[in-house]
């Protein structure tokens, strides 16, 4: 079984510009993808103000019985989520690396308009191979 299930980017408004679903389970219709990922963003955004900590940045791990949720924000307010089998490792570096994807691919690409939903080729190739990888070592590694 494959060790990430699906992965979500949020923009800083807390729309959904990017969903893939890698799961063995039938994907998520739209309207569920779309409130999930409206759920996760108002649950990061509150966890930030009711935090004991001061300058907390949110919610980076959320470990259910059934699955984990690994979140990375990047400085401008994106954020990739990733839902995982439990206890699934590495997962930073993976949403790290799919960060850098995203730079690269994405925000380089001259016809892609800020905070609207990604459609590119080459992010999608890129990242499809990144998590390729993230499962082979994975499944190596149990």
């Amino acid at each position: 079984m494959a060790a990430i299930y699906s992965l979500y980017i949020i923009n800083k408004s807390g729309g959904l510009i990017f969903y893939k679903d890698y799961g063995l389970q039938g994907r998520m219709d739209t309207n569920d993808s779309l409130r999930l990922a409206s759920l996760w963003h108002s649950m990061h955004a509150i966890s930030q103000q009711l935090s004991p900590i001061q300058g907390c940045s949110g919610i980076e791990l959320l470990e259910a019985d059934t699955f984990d949720l690994h979140c990375f924000q990047s400085l401008t307010g994106t954020k990739f989520f990733v839902v995982s089998e439990p206890g699934t490792q590495n997962m930073e570096n993976l949403l790290k690396h799919i960060y850098e994807l995203y730079t690269d691919y994405v925000l380089k690409n001259p016809f892609y308009e800020m905070e609207m939903p990604i459609r590119c080729e080459l992010f999608d190739i890129n990242l499809a191979q990144a998590v390729q990888k993230e499962r082979v070592s994975y499944l190596g590694g149990r």
